[in-house]
């Protein structure tokens, strides 16, 4: 008797960044939902605990004074990033200035930052190969349960990888790779320096 040819599961099929926003034409997802669009799954984000909501206030804000006018910096929106992702970074920094938003999302950045807690090993693993694969010049993790800064420069698309990765810590500055005139320091917002 002949055994039958086991049967292969059938992936889902992968949803659309028009796909993505249509959902909430259609009542189906909520604007204050916190799901975000990774290559091509709607994923549940994970609460913005205090710590994490600071911390990504206080990038924010020094990212914001550094750079002035040179870029736009946006807090939790979508970015586009090829057909299949349109994840909400933390932080953006992007081309142009704010106005140049309006009608459509950014679709790539010069810096990305994630604050990480019970996020991190998406961040670093699922996000760290799409920002790569977009070419995205540099991503921030401050990661929030060891008090440093996870910097990955220099992406290879292809790959799905960074080729430089270094980690910050309390006392350093980081010159923005797309912005070489742009420093931040650490303290201003790693969590240890905060009391916490």
């Amino acid at each position: 008797m002949a055994t039958p040819a086991p049967i292969e599961p059938v992936a889902p099929p992968r949803m659309t960044v028009e796909r993505y926003f249509a959902l909430v034409d259609e009542g189906l997802l909520d604007p204050g939902d916190r799901v975000e669009l990774l290559e091509g799954m709607v994923v549940a984000m994970s609460p913005s605990n205090p710590p994490h909501a600071t911390v990504a206030s206080l990038v924010y804000r020094t990212l914001s004074r550094a750079i002035g006018e040179r870029a736009a910096v946006r807090c939790q929106l979508s970015i586009i990033l090829g057909r299949y992702s349109a994840p909400e970074p933390d932080i953006a920094v992007v081309a142009g200035c704010d106005r140049d938003y309006m009608t459509a999302h950014p679709k790539n950045a010069l810096l990305l930052v994630e604050v990480a807690d019970t996020s991190i090993a998406q961040d670093r693993l699922t996000k760290g190969s799409l920002y790569a694969a977009a070419g995205v010049p540099e991503y921030w993790i401050v990661n929030l349960r060891t008090d440093c800064i996870e910097v990955r420069r220099d992406p290879e698309p292809a790959a799905g990888r960074y080729r430089e990765r270094t980690v910050v810590s309390h006392g350093e500055r980081i010159a923005l790779v797309a912005l070489p005139d742009v420093h931040v320091v650490a303290d201003d917002f790693l969590p240890g320096a905060l009391g916490g």
